[in-house]
């Protein structure tokens, strides 16, 4: 992952901390839990600005944070972090370039209890911010996940989820445009990425 990452990483954070200090938590809010992360995420294609047709984005590693407060017996509200690095072969130069996004969402969580054993379901709005070669730009994104946690004690639950992002980017964007030479294209204007994670759940 490039280091011009770390930019991304620390706006991101930044703006975590501004929310966490705006944010109506509630006299019933309780239980801050802290969850690290690391998983596979699988992106959309690229398109080829030459002939149209597909360019192929590498699927790759993802880290992530998530900060969470228990809003009701069976629901949290969650502030998640997640980053990737993707790379494609240009279409132009036949080179490989590569491209960061970081994802900045805040979410409500539905917990479905069964003993140690809690389904997960949780519906997100935010942010995500891309960072190419020539440019970089946030666009709005909704996110959605399916998961799992098993409580190995009264404080850690080990977490896995299923989740996917839809980014809504314009349609005359130039992500990938250097003057007048575009190394890919987006179709529609819309990035879908979706990831397998695994995480420990800390509660305190």
């Amino acid at each position: 992952m490039r280091t011009s990452l770390k930019s991304a990483n620390l706006i991101c954070i930044l703006l975590i901390n501004s929310v966490l200090l705006l944010l109506p938590f509630t006299s019933h809010a309780r239980d801050i839990e802290i969850t690290p992360f690391i998983g596979q995420m699988f992106s959309a294609d690229l398109i080829n600005s030459q002939n149209g047709t597909d360019l192929v984005v590498t699927d790759d590693k993802n880290y992530g944070l998530a900060i969470a407060w228990q809003d009701s017996p069976n629901g949290q509200g969650q502030i998640l972090l997640n980053t990737v690095s993707h790379d494609f072969i240009s279409s132009s130069d036949q080179q490989e370039h590569s491209f960061d996004i970081t994802y900045l969402h805040f979410s409500g969580v539905t917990q479905l209890k069964q003993q140690n054993y809690v389904t997960t379901i949780s519906l997100g709005i935010g942010a995500t911010y891309f960072e190419t070669d020539s440019k970089d730009e946030i666009y709005p994104s909704l996110t959605m996940a399916f998961g799992t946690r098993y409580e190995l004690s009264k404080n850690v639950a080990l977490v896995t989820e299923l989740r996917g992002y839809a980014s809504y980017i314009e349609e005359d964007n130039q992500l990938f445009c250097q003057e007048t030479i575009c190394h890919a294209l987006l179709e529609d204007g819309l990035w879908l990425d979706g990831s397998i994670s695994v995480g420990l759940a800390i509660k305190f």
